[in-house]
């Protein structure tokens, strides 16, 4: 049962029906459920289907190919000595197809570009020479390798330059899909528990159906990363690689950025991993915040090159803290960290990276949807011996002239503003509009789990947004 996803199913089916032959390129991070996405829009039928083989040479890649041509009907293909035979047989295949469009879905195409095999020019020469000349094709490529997809597909400049028809970048589910994706399946969560969960595994669809019906949430947890031989235990390798060839400066970038809670410049990064990779920094950065495995930002009033990195994929997260160099052998060992130092240090955080995944939820709770607006963190490091810095979590720069200082607590219960927090709000909100110079008017907004409780210093706060509200 796909759940979700109605507004790409609907772009395929509409694709599927056009009057010309289309090239689209489904991709995404490793397991948010591209291969499912286009199987289940499809019900599985497709004139051709292939799935390139990971860490095989081009003899194999070959060999899987010619297989996947005899399965789909193909009586006597012959031996494919490069991708050229292997697309023009493709080609032959299908011009035998009878009427109709031709759904033909190749699957972890990245892995099928092995070095020097050719296959990026057969792949442009089938495309451009062949299909192109056709009204019925329509050709589905899928990659985990999204770096891949986005340098040699999205943004070629060779002969595939605007050759793509359309693209569907898939991101991971928002909270309420996940609320549906868990219902579904009939797993009984609160609206909390599924914010805990999340915290955890993001919205990665293929995470959640990990999930166990007569579970706790936390038993969950303990299950796929802390008993013996849990199934996501040494899913951080696997991701990387999957995503990246060469994964070791990936993780040693989100390595730097996971002990910095602010994020870092890239000079920072840099200087923290002690290189720069031979000058592939930058696009090693790009790729990460393609994958939302990070996000840049430049705090108002500094330029580009003043932009901060952070790291904000729930999952890298969680594996930094508690499953990385874990050496304890309990299976419990989730369930007995809840409540503990440890746990309330990361959950704050956590619950700060969920709420910038769900930006325009929190602009629907404020009734700005409507409004063009900048999403922001701000940093303020002291320059002189009698200041103080500041951070503040999230900023909405609107249109309207009016900028929300959004405030992210996570408590269980109801979250009490102190005197003293009461009054670190203030200086905040002084700070930011000296040093901003702003002209716009400062809301105070607090985004926590459960709410606010009543007391006198809770007047103070223009907007208080909960987490139910991040489920619309």
């Amino acid at each position: 049962m796909l759940v979700g996803r109605q507004y790409e199913q609907k772009l395929l089916l509409e694709i599927a029906h056009s009057d010309k032959s289309e090239f689209v390129a489904v991709y995404g991070r490793r397991r948010i459920g591209k291969t499912y996405l286009v199987r289940e829009t499809f019900n599985y039928n497709f004139a051709f289907q292939h799935t390139g083989v990971q860490d095989a040479d081009k003899e194999v890649q070959l060999a899987r190919f010619r297989k996947s041509l005899a399965d789909a009907g193909m009586r006597k293909c012959p031996k494919l000595k490069d991708w050229f035979d292997a697309f023009d047989a493709l080609g032959k295949f299908l011009e035998g197809g009878g009427n109709g469009k031709k759904i033909v879905f190749i699957d972890e195409m990245p892995w099928m570009d092995t070095p020097k095999s050719g296959f990026l020019s057969a792949l442009e020469n089938f495309w451009n020479g062949w299909a192109t000349m056709r009204r019925d094709i329509v050709l589905i490529v899928c990659g985990s390798a999204t770096s891949w997809i986005v340098s040699k597909l999205v943004k070629n400049y060779g002969g595939l330059h605007n050759r793509l028809t359309r693209q569907i970048l898939l991101k991971p589910f928002t909270l309420r899909e996940c609320e549906l994706y868990a219902a579904a399946r009939d797993i009984i969560m609160t609206r909390q528990q599924i914010l805990q969960t999340y915290m955890v595994l993001g919205g990665v669809p293929y995470y959640w159906s990990y999930l166990r019906r007569g579970y706790s949430w936390a038993q969950n947890i303990d299950k796929m990363f802390f008993e013996e031989n849990a199934d996501l235990r040494d899913e951080f390798d696997a991701l990387y690689s999957s995503l990246f060839r060469n994964p070791e400066p990936y993780i040693q970038v989100v390595t730097a950025l996971g002990k910095k809670k602010a994020g870092m410049t890239r000079g920072e990064i840099a200087s923290s991993i002690g290189q720069d990779h031979g000058g592939t920094l930058s696009k090693i950065l790009k790729d990460l915040e393609l994958c939302s495995f990070i996000r840049s930002y430049t705090s108002i009033g500094k330029s580009k090159k003043d932009a901060l990195y952070q790291l904000i994929d729930n999952f890298t997260l969680f594996y930094f803290r508690f499953v990385e160099g874990n050496s304890i052998k309990n299976p419990q060992f989730w369930s007995r960290s809840i409540g503990g130092g440890t746990y309330n240090a990361w959950s704050g955080l956590a619950f700060e990276r969920v709420c910038f995944q769900h930006v325009d939820q929190i602009k629907q709770a404020l009734g700005v949807t409507g409004v063009i607006s900048g999403v922001y963190s701000w940093l303020y490091r002291p320059k002189e011996n009698y200041e103080t810095g500041v951070q503040i979590d999230m900023l909405l720069d609107r249109a309207d002239d009016v900028i929300d200082l959004c405030e992210i607590k996570y408590t269980r219960g109801l979250y009490e503003i102190s005197k003293q927090y009461s009054a670190e709000l203030r200086r905040k909100v002084s700070v930011f509009q000296s040093k901003t110079e702003t002209k716009k008017a400062v809301f105070t907004v607090m985004i926590t789990a459960e709410g606010l409780a009543p007391n006198a210093y809770a007047g103070d706060i223009q907007n208080s947004i909960t987490a139910e509200e991040l489920f619309t």
